[in-house]
């Protein structure tokens, strides 16, 4: 009896349920009319969902009756949201819902669906080798860091970004000052800076913000043959490729909190201009504010790039691309040891150096407002050939006060232990112009059966800096060590009454006001420099058959400024062959870089007379073989290579001494995994291995025989590795854990001085994140078990202790 009352009891409630409640069905396809299959068909705020079939119908049943706001969504496509209304015990069938591509343009960005994608991977990039081209068929290696990727691990700064790359690591800070004030990086063992946006010039003094990144390729190896010798590296080069317009409304809000102060605020809002989304507009903008880990020190800074895209018809589109930065920060504490007699201490415990010190002021602080322009016209000359119009303008700027600690223990007596440094300051006053016009002819063709992809173009570089700065003056000595207080006191600040000592190891005086009047009769520099480049490169990929194909390329560039002028020749050459086609390639490559050596004024001891030296340019030459996997239907993709890179020509010496003679080899091993393997979980990992020497120069020479202080540390390792459920009550969860290890580094190594190490460390970093709806919240500890590490050229640079970070976006 109770069991027959049970079962009343539950059909019952189940009449009712149905009466109270209705169904729903539909079908979604595409712009051709096709079913979209496995799309997602939601009920908003009901929990209520389900994916169409193989023909892209759906059915939704037992939903309570009132009025919904139903969202089909579909990787690829636009979103759709639908008001729907559902009346008890009836089917509402709905007409064919269409779903729009919203797959964004230049084919850097490959979309799949069904969660089949590996997110910190781009099969394919146009900027490369200015073809798109897969990266399987690409005979030269670079790594991808992808927007995914930055955001999941907060990232809020370029250094960080970089740290998913092999292969490279940081050797200085963003200094600020003119020039060269963004980071120096340190790849296949020779220094870089990032200079190139979208495959065009785009010279900063400060760090790019990671607002405005799609993508980050880290591409290696001398790369003159393509890009000239300017804004790159013989190590290779740093591309960032931008965010898109798309032609559908859309985007998502920021907050980010965390450790030393630091909030940021950013946006990324994206509108169609018209009905037919041909013209859409996207903007991309952020605020952030944070505090030196250190006792005194800070940044801050607004940058905003709204971006353009317009279709004018099936044959001709434009794209504008604009940048306005503009930040203000206090110099980071990098510590220069001495150059010029043997080395007071050699290494970090030597040193005792507390870090917790800026020997810095929050008064004394660099502007550097940054704005660049790129337009890029594309129009489809046949169905083999398109011309690509680009040009790009460029201003960065340095105003404000620079400063840096340089080793003098030599010229004091009577210290124990411990080292001093004298503290040198000017009033930066800089302007970096450039401009840059492109015109390339690509093709994809056949000449006898063999496919041809080509490029062909011309290249107008221009780069002007006026720098209006002071010279330097002293302000001050810093003494670090744990020599008594009265010997430092008497034997570094000259003080012998007590009343007066200085107690904190800084005799300088930080004040705005102070330095003012430190530099009042300072002279001002009048110093305008200017160089102009031409260039005309071609570069073929030749498919010999469908598995094996090669590539040949050349340049030319003609070097002009007011006291030199020089011609290079840039060859490079690869060859691919995939004994399983698109899914594994070995590779070789022999690539070609060059620097342009600016004339030096000596004087002949002898007769007093001044003589001009000039010089031809520097080379470097690279030969590199590797293999490349593309597994799992495209959720595992690695790179394994061995490269070796020679440099001729290098200018070494001072004085009558100057000569052309020196040489310098880098070799060494990298590999790096992108990975999918199953839903849910991203894994990327790199290593490599560098071993570099200065090999011949003058026998006096300070580096013969010594590993480059540029090189950075031997070996490197990265990680990172994340899993979010994709189903059940843990939907939308996930965990991330990671970080980078570097064997010790001799940021100073020469004969006469001697050489200091830092030493090697490993630095972890795990998160947790959650998505909801519209909704996720991203938590990071960075540098878990606090180690206290460094990084350094010459200079030794005190890295953050352990950090903490938060972001809540907000999706729209």
């Amino acid at each position: 009896m109770k069991r027959k009352l049970l079962l009343m009891l539950i059909l019952f409630t189940y009449t009712v349920s149905a009466q109270d409640s209705g169904s729903l069905r539909g079908k979604v396809t595409n712009t051709e009319g096709e079913g979209v299959s496995q799309a997602n068909v939601d009920v908003q705020g009901t929990g209520i969902g389900t994916e169409t079939d193989s023909s892209g119908e759906f059915y939704l049943g037992s939903i309570p009756d009132g009025n919904y706001l139903l969202r089909i969504s579909f990787v690829g496509y636009k979103p759709q949201e639908i008001a729907i209304s559902i009346k008890p015990g009836e089917t509402t069938n709905l007409p064919d819902i269409v779903l729009r591509s919203g797959e964004e343009q230049l084919n850097e960005v490959v979309i799949q669906g069904n969660g089949n994608r590996n997110k910190f991977n781009r099969e394919e990039s146009f900027f490369v080798s200015k073809l798109p081209l897969d990266k399987i068929e690409n005979p030269q290696v670079y790594d991808n860091i992808t927007s995914e990727l930055l955001e999941e691990q907060i990232i809020t700064n370029f250094d960080d970004a970089l740290r998913n790359s092999s292969g490279i690591t940081k050797l200085w800070e963003s200094t600020g000052r003119g020039g060269d004030g963004a980071g120096y990086y340190s790849l296949r063992g020779f220094p870089v800076q990032p200079t190139l946006v979208n495959g065009l010039p785009a010279i900063t003094n400060g760090s790019p913000d990671p607002a405005n990144i799609e993508n980050i390729e880290v591409i290696k190896g001398p790369s003159g043959t393509l890009y000239g010798s300017s804004l790159v590296s013989y190590g290779g080069l740093i591309n960032i490729t931008t965010k898109k317009p798309y032609d559908y409304f859309g985007g998502q809000l920021t907050y980010t909190l965390g450790s030393f102060g630091l909030n940021r605020i950013a946006a990324d809002v994206n509108t169609p201009l018209d009905e037919d989304g041909d013209v859409a507009m996207r903007v991309n903008t952020a605020y952030q504010t944070q505090n030196s880990f250190q006792d005194a020190g800070f940044s801050k800074s607004f940058f905003v790039a709204p971006s353009l895209s317009y279709k004018v018809n099936e044959r001709l589109s434009f794209f504008v691309n604009t940048e306005f930065y503009n930040g203000e920060s206090t110099n980071p504490t990098m510590l220069f040891v001495d150059r010029g007699a043997p080395l007071t201490v050699t290494n970090i415990d030597e040193l005792d150096y507390d870090t917790n010190r800026s020997y810095t002021s929050n008064d004394l602080t660099l502007k550097n407002p940054t704005y660049s322009l790129q337009g890029q016209m594309n129009y489809k000359l046949s169905e083999s050939w398109t011309s690509q119009t680009a040009i790009s303008r460029g201003s960065a700027k340095s105003k404000g006060y620079y400063s840096y600690l340089y080793e003098t223990t030599r010229f004091y007596e009577g210290l124990d232990e411990g080292i001093v440094l004298g503290r040198f300051m000017n009033n930066q006053n800089s302007t970096t112009l450039t401009t840059d016009l492109q015109q390339n002819f690509i093709g994809d063709f056949e000449l006898f059966g063999m496919r041809n992809r080509m490029v062909a173009g011309l290249d107008y570089f221009q780069r002007e800096i006026i720098d209006n700065g002071t010279g330097y003056i002293g302000n001050g000595n810093v003494y670090i060590g744990d020599a008594s207080l009265q010997n430092v006191n008497e034997s570094v600040f000259g003080i012998t009454d007590p009343a007066s000592y200085i107690t904190d190891g800084d005799s300088g005086i930080l004040s705005t006001a102070a330095v003012d009047a430190l530099l009042a009769n300072t002279n001002r520099n009048n110093l305008t420099t200017k160089e102009d480049i031409y260039s005309a490169y071609v570069s073929n990929v030749l498919n010999i058959i469908p598995a094996l194909s090669a590539m040949a390329s050349l340049r030319i560039d003609q070097f002009e400024n007011d006291n030199n002028s020089q011609t290079a020749l840039s060859p490079k050459f690869g060859v691919v062959y995939q004994p399983v086609i698109d899914r594994v390639s070995i590779f070789a490559n022999y690539m070609n870089g060059f620097s342009n050596v600016a004339p030096s004024e000596v004087i002949d001891q002898a007769t007093g007379e001044t003589r001009r030296v000039t010089f031809d340019p520097e080379h470097a030459s690279q030969f590199e073989f590797g293999t490349k996997f593309n597994f799992l239907n495209d959720r595992l993709f690695a790179t394994l290579s061995y490269y070796d890179i020679q440099v001729e020509n290098i200018v070494l010496g001072t004085g009558l001494d100057v000569n052309q003679d020196g040489t310098q080899y880098s070799r060494g091993f990298e590999a790096r995994i992108t990975a999918s393997p199953i839903d849910g979980l991203n894994l990327v990992a790199g290593f490599s291995h560098n071993d570099s020497e200065v090999t011949e120069a003058a026998d006096n020479d300070d580096f013969l025989g010594r590993r480059p202080e540029s090189a950075g540390p031997e070996t490197l390792a990265n990680l990172w590795a994340s899993y979010r459920f994709t189903a059940g009550v843990a939907e939308g969860f996930g965990v991330g854990f990671g970080g980078n290890y570097a064997s010790e580094n001799m940021i100073f190594n020469r004969n006469t001085a001697g050489t200091f190490t830092l030493p090697s460390y490993t630095v972890l970093n795990a998160a947790v994140f959650y998505d909801v709806d519209k909704f996720s919240i991203n938590l990071k500890l960075n540098n878990l078990t606090n180690e206290d590490y460094f990084n350094g050229w010459s200079t030794i640079n005190p890295q953050p202790p352990r950090n903490f970070a938060a972001a809540l976006t907000y999706r729209f």
